[in-house]
């Protein structure tokens, strides 16, 4: 029987070996680059400046994207073909993990691809070449790093760049989470009337980017009237991961057909989508308005599949989304497996089956996300208010506080599809709804000139941080709260960065330069905030020291002077239980409450006395900045201006979102010389994510003394303070 079965298995073995041998042979290789896109190479330069911007110039929009494509691909190609499989559904085949089969899954549900298809039919033609040239940019790319590209997936088209925005924008509003909550709720919570409420189950493995949970951003601009200088300034603030899909990429893009746009951009995003022209500017900041309804379906199975509405059975139409599993083993890929796993579609949207209950989801904008693209596109082309504003008017770029600025405006927009609701009675649309009533099955959403927004407050002053858009300014001009009806559930929050917006830029009347930079990466929290209300002020009057320990914890947070600063011992007890209190209160955990004061006192002192031994812990000691070989002390806090978001390495609280690419941009224009453009900027790390590169940390330092470094934004400053020029692929 042994001999038997060692027999049997040195037989499965070599036939295992044999098939994943042949598998090896017969894959499919990278294809040679098109006519096209050897042409487009050539009417392309790329400039790195001495940090390793990419600087591209390029004959035409087209080019410039090639353009793109090709530099930021030679800088972060596997995240770049992460986002391309992962929009096309097909992530399981490049990973096989949890994640991988829920966006797989996620990708047919919301039909992206047939989506994107006719959303690309619908664009002008000169997009439609832009997106292709900037596809046709990543095949040049892979064709040259076969060794990196997965042939499987290339070449890449346009219809495909653009899937990424049909992909992305249902999980920035948040289709991920309720997504997960429909899944991990019990049948109790996921009855007619309960709040589908942004519980995010931290006992998942699902990375931010996925279920939407978002660290912050801020955005401020002071117009001339306020400025000692008389120069309109524009903080660009976006407050991301530091790593990942959703990381920022820092590019300036030039063609000879007016396209002249420095910022930054995404993985797979063939524009900058926020930054400066020679111009304006615009930044944005996460808004969380109520987007998407939930309701649950009465369906019956006789003989086939029905749901009902007013009173009628109508057909629920089953669909597949084909999950194709690739089996790898020590790097042989020996086959794959599709597994088609079922959702329906009723007039409400797509319909998910949880366990044996039907759920409708509605979100806003389905069949203008990839369209999206074509916004941004259109923002970056801008030439003027009215232009950039129109562009807004499209309304496919479906969320997003973004505030503008140029020599002569200052303006902000609570940018959102709305969904036009009825006022119905005894409707709560925060809660799941029932779906036999077309009555609450809405069609549209807010038209544009009936969203909050503010343009050239008497202040002089607008900003966003992820707050409420109703203190957008001080003084008059602000929208009013009572104009906008609960179910859209704008934010009323107030958060810390806004409060000290206000207290910093919002009491200064008159803003130099150096002030304007000082308030942007202000690390002080308010007396006004939550942290001092709702958590310092009740344990410092309320909690008995057990021990001189914590006695003279509880003395160093009495006499703490409220700044985040990496000298401050009071500042690493203040990270230790601020920031799980914060994350704890903000996505509301569904397996663990919001933790005491003194719960998180005791375990913040137990922490620093495990690890160092004593709390005289300054926190540039406890929390740092990693990349490669760097390890930096840092400034900054949860929901301060100059953001840091943690996680804990074992001993270290190490910096993974927050500030992360800064860009501050000036206007200024007289009647001599017209309008003048300059900027400066930061990344958190480097602008190239590859270890072996000079770039992969070379800002560490930077951000950590909050120096910027001046942008080159003309033509001339570029091919003449530029490292090295080079058309596509010649520097290979």
């Amino acid at each position: 029987m042994k001999r038997y079965f060692l027999l049997t298995l040195v037989c499965l073995s070599i036939a295992i070996a044999a098939l994943a041998l042949c598998n090896q042979f017969t894959q499919p290789s990278i294809a040679a680059p098109s006519q096209s896109a050897l042409e487009l190479k050539q009417q392309v330069t790329i400039y790195r400046d001495s940090y390793g911007i990419p600087h591209i110039h390029g004959a035409t929009d087209a080019a410039a994207a090639f353009g793109l494509a090709f530099a930021h691909s030679e800088d972060d190609f596997p995240i770049i073909q992460g986002s391309l499989v992962a929009a096309k559904g097909q992530l399981s085949r490049l990973t096989l993990s949890k994640l991988a089969g829920a966006n797989d899954f996620l990708v047919g549900l919301l039909d992206v691809k047939k989506r994107s298809e006719r959303q690309f039919q619908q664009l002008p033609a000169h997009f439609q070449a832009y997106l292709n040239a900037y596809a046709e940019g990543l095949n040049y790319y892979a064709w040259l790093h076969p060794e990196e590209a997965d042939a499987r997936f290339f070449p890449a088209r346009g219809i495909d760049v653009l899937a990424g925005f049909t992909h992305k924008l249902p999980l920035m509003m948040g289709i991920g989470n309720v997504l997960q909550n429909l899944l991990s709720f019990s049948e109790e919570q996921l009855q007619v009337g309960q709040p589908l409420e942004k519980h995010f189950d931290f006992q998942q493995t699902m990375p931010d980017w996925f279920t939407a949970q978002v660290a912050g951003s801020n955005t401020h601009a002071v117009d001339k009237k306020r400025s000692t200088d008389q120069v309109t300034r524009l903080n660009i603030n976006s407050h991301q991961p530091w790593e990942g899909p959703v990381a920022w990429y820092e590019a300036h893009i030039i063609s000879d057909q007016g396209l002249n746009m420095i910022g930054s951009t995404f993985p797979g995003a063939p524009m900058i989508l926020h930054g400066h022209n020679q111009t304006l500017g615009w930044a944005h900041t996460v808004n969380r308005p109520d987007f998407i309804d939930v309701y649950k379906l009465t369906v019956r199975n006789k003989p086939a599949l029905e749901y009902q509405l007013d009173g009628k059975w109508l057909p629920l139409s089953q669909h597949k989304a084909p999950i194709t599993l690739d089996l790898t083993l020590f790097g042989w890929r020996l086959f794959e497996w599709t597994l088609n796993k079922s959702f329906y579609r009723s007039q409400h949207g797509p319909v998910l089956e949880v366990n044996g209950h039907y759920y409708a989801i509605r979100l806003p904008g389905r069949e203008a996300h990839g369209k999206a693209a074509w916004q941004w596109f259109s923002m970056n082309k801008a030439k003027s208010f009215d232009q950039w504003q129109q562009a807004m008017r499209l309304q496919h770029v479906s969320m997003m506080n973004t505030v503008y600025a140029d020599a002569e405006n200052i303006y902000y927009l609570y940018n959102a599809n709305l969904p036009q609701r009825p006022n119905t009675a005894g409707i709560d649309w925060r809660t799941i709804l029932p779906g036999d009533r077309s009555e609450l099955i809405w069609q549209q959403f807010m038209p544009f000139d009936e969203l909050p927004q503010v343009l050239n407050p008497e202040s002089g002053f607008v900003m966003n941080t992820n707050t409420t858009p109703f203190i957008t300014t001080d003084g008059k001009g602000n929208p009013k709260p009572q104009d906008y009806a609960d179910h859209y559930g704008i934010e009323k929050i107030i958060n810390n960065r806004g409060l000290r917006s206000h207290e910093t830029f919002g009491k200064d009347l008159s803003i130099s330069r150096e002030e304007f930079l000082r308030y942007k990466f202000d690390h002080q929290y308010s007396q006004h905030s939550s942290l001092y209300l709702e958590l310092l002020n009740p344990l410092l009057s309320e909690h008995n020291a057990n021990n001189t320990t914590e006695e003279k914890a509880l003395a160093l947070l009495r006499n703490w002077d409220g700044v985040m600063s990496r000298d401050s011992k009071a500042a690493s007890l203040v990270r230790l239980i601020h920031e799980p209190w914060h994350r704890a209160r903000t996505f509301k955990s569904v397996h663990e409450p919001i933790p005491t004061p003194s719960t998180l006192l005791t375990n913040a002192i137990d922490m620093l006395l495990t690890n160092f031994g004593t709390i005289d812990v300054p926190l540039g000691q406890l929390q740092k900045l990693k990349r490669g070989s760097t390890v930096l002390g840092i400034d900054g806090g949860v929901d301060t201006l100059y953001s840091v978001h943690t996680k804990f390495d074992g001993k270290h609280q190490v910096g993974t979102a927050g500030d992360s690419y800064v860009l501050i941009a000036e206007f200024s224009s007289d009647q001599v010389s017209g309008v003048k453009v300059e900027s400066w900027a930061l990344h958190q790390y480097g602008n190239v994510n590859r270890p072996n590169s000079p770039h992969y940390d070379d800002q560490t330092k930077l951000f950590q003394e909050r120096e910027l470094r001046k942008s080159l934004f003309t033509l001339a400053d570029v091919k003449d303070q530029a490292v090295i020029s080079y058309h596509p692929g010649d520097n290979q």
